[in-house]
């Protein structure tokens, strides 16, 4: 969704093997010197990716009010991951194995290790995969990880996941609750926002655009259904690659304690735990000043420890 991006950013492609993915990066002046012509496979730049959540209008805007703060010194890339925004939407039953498959090859083509910014269930579906290839990141920054399934704690036993896995039903939970303008402002202002005066009419709009996409229920009710959980805290204690956990302290369904938790697990990969007052599952959306901020402190964390080494 072109439209939503910060002046300056434009649409790229990557081929995978679920699909074509859209992803925005830095493409006119001043970002970029009008003469460079495909800065997402060529660039002096060090690579930066952004992913977002996996929910009911996700895409790449999620990230849009913090990425722009890194173009002059990374070449930006922020893909709307497959079923989401404006990549592919295969009709498929999305399980947790194609999205490792689809992060290990998009990663593949960006030239690893890379630094890896995400949030909420991809977080903790890109901690899954640090693991099993350290090869690919050069270290993370996750707002609120999550397997929502995590310490037992199983959202797919939930009524609401229950609800979403009855065929026909499914389809009408989805039109009336996440597919129209009414039900996009109302789950952002009551679960995912700690502030309601945060929420613009362009994120409203925005959210709108991706969850009407042809066939974006598909991803969304896998989501919804629980097919995607796990339990992250099974995962953590493997992990290796250096991380900064970011959390809203007002987050919802995946809450500040949790987050603390699970930190607790990894004290020696997980460096920082930052939690951000009067914010909710998406401060990167929220109180973006503060996100940029504290992603700017870890990159440099990163890069000072680098040189050292």
């Amino acid at each position: 969704m072109l439209s939503f991006q910060p002046p300056g950013f434009g649409q790229r492609i990557f081929q995978t093997s679920l699909g074509v993915i859209v992803y925005y990066t830095p493409i006119a002046s001043p970002l970029r010197d009008p003469d460079f012509q495909e800065p997402g496979k060529a660039s002096d730049l060090p690579p930066l990716l952004f992913l977002h959540s996996l929910g009911g209008g996700s895409s790449a805007y999620e990230w849009s009010k913090v990425y722009p703060a890194f173009a002059s010194e990374y070449r930006v890339i922020a893909p709307d991951l497959i079923g989401w925004g404006q990549s592919t939407h295969p009709v498929k039953d999305y399980q947790v194995e194609d999205y490792l498959l689809l992060l290990t090859e998009l990663l593949e083509q960006i030239n690893p290790p890379v630094p890896v910014v995400a949030s909420s269930l991809t977080a903790g579906l890109t901690i899954r995969l640090a693991i099993q290839r350290p090869d690919l990141f050069q270290s993370l920054f996750l707002v609120a990880p999550s397997g929502y399934g995590d310490f037992g704690l199983d959202y797919g036993q939930g009524v609401a996941a229950k609800l979403a896995g009855i065929p026909l039903l499914d389809r009408l939970i989805y039109s009336l609750g996440a597919a129209n303008e009414f039900a996009i402002r109302n789950f952002l202002e009551q679960f995912l926002f700690a502030q309601r005066s945060r929420l613009t009419p362009e994120i409203v709009a925005a959210y709108l655009a991706s969850a009407t996409q042809l066939n974006a229920e598909y991803a969304a009710l896998a989501s919804l259904r629980g097919d995607l959980c796990f339990d992250l805290s099974l995962y953590l204690d493997q992990l290796n690659v250096p991380t900064v956990l970011v959390w809203g302290e007002q987050a919802q369904f995946s809450k500040v304690e949790l987050g603390k938790r699970l930190a607790k697990l990894n004290p020696k990969a997980i460096e920082e735990f930052w939690s951000i007052a009067q914010a909710g599952v998406l401060p990167h959306l929220e109180t973006p000043e503060i996100v940029t901020g504290l992603l700017f402190k870890a990159l440099n964390k990163t890069l000072n420890k680098a040189l050292k080494t």
